[in-house]
């Protein structure tokens, strides 16, 4: 799943592209891809309207429109496992699996694609989205500056769950997934399946000081193409040439040696090295 450093990546590339562009038509082609409002209502209330601004929140790419004439109208793009979001000429061949297309007033379009079939796209207020269950309740952003090691530890120091399963706990930290929860922990020497409770306050610096480091890095690399992920144009980013344990169980660790373990937190495949994490 695209996770903080690939939806960045998107926005990044498709600001310039989309910003100050007024959507013309809207082709849904298949509707439960669209989870708010009703697909109908989607294209009849997206057609017409101007992007002002391209941003992220957490997993989600968020295209602000007509912010000056009403509450800021959001439409949400979230790609789930598998899913693509592009802007292209409109010659370009169509791919399989293409589920919408929405066309902007200089003859672009923006196309949906989704092979798995677990994104989605949102249209509505944040409050409506929020208060329709559309959209969660997010935690801070882990790059926030104000998101430091000690507000983290007091996200953490009274839960029991695992570390690994708070980290992909989207209303603990927004943004983080099964890639950069794994490598963080690695980079910080601490066991992902420790009890949260258990851990100390230098213990939790490593891992904020780990995660920002690895997401900043990831972002440079323009994001892991460890499975369908493709940036804007297109192309593989470039940081699974650089995990350390994600996708790894079984292999020697690249510290130690030892075969790295391989359990399942939050129901995801979690690898770590038991030497090199405490």
């Amino acid at each position: 799943m695209p996770e903080l450093p690939e939806v960045e990546t998107l926005a990044a590339d498709l600001r310039p592209q989309l910003v100050g562009r007024t959507v013309t038509g809207c082709d849904v082609r298949f509707p439960t891809i669209v989870r708010h409002p009703a697909p109908e209502r989607f294209t009849a209330e997206l057609v017409g309207r101007r992007i002002d601004a391209v941003t992220r929140r957490g997993k989600y790419i968020l295209h602000h429109l007509d912010c000056g004439r009403s509450e800021d109208l959001l439409l949400v793009v979230h790609l789930g496992m598998t899913g693509q979001w592009r802007c292209v000429k409109p010659d370009a061949p169509e791919p399989d699996h293409l589920h919408a297309v929405v066309v902007l007033d200089d003859g672009c379009q923006l196309r949906y694609r989704d092979v798995r079939r677990f994104g989605r796209l949102l249209l509505g207020s944040e409050p409506e989205l929020v208060a329709a269950r559309k959209l969660p309740r997010l935690g801070p952003e882990p790059l926030d500056p104000d998101f430091t090691a000690a507000r983290l530890y007091g996200r953490l120091h009274a839960r029991r769950a695992p570390l690994k399963a708070l980290l992909l706990d989207q209303m603990v930290v927004a943004g983080v997934g099964n890639i950069y929860a794994d490598e963080s922990c690695f980079r910080a020497g601490v066991r992902p399946d420790r009890p949260a409770n258990s851990l100390s306050r230098r213990a939790v610096s490593r891992i904020h000081s780990a995660l920002s480091t690895l997401l900043r890095e990831a972002i440079a690399n323009r994001g892991s193409s460890v499975d369908s992920y493709r940036d804007a144009w297109g192309e593989m980013g470039r940081e699974q040439e650089l995990l350390q344990v994600y996708g790894r169980g079984g292999e020697p660790c690249l510290r130690c040696g030892r075969p790295l373990s391989v359990v399942r937190l939050a129901g995801r495949t979690t690898v770590f090295c038991r030497r090199c994490q405490r």
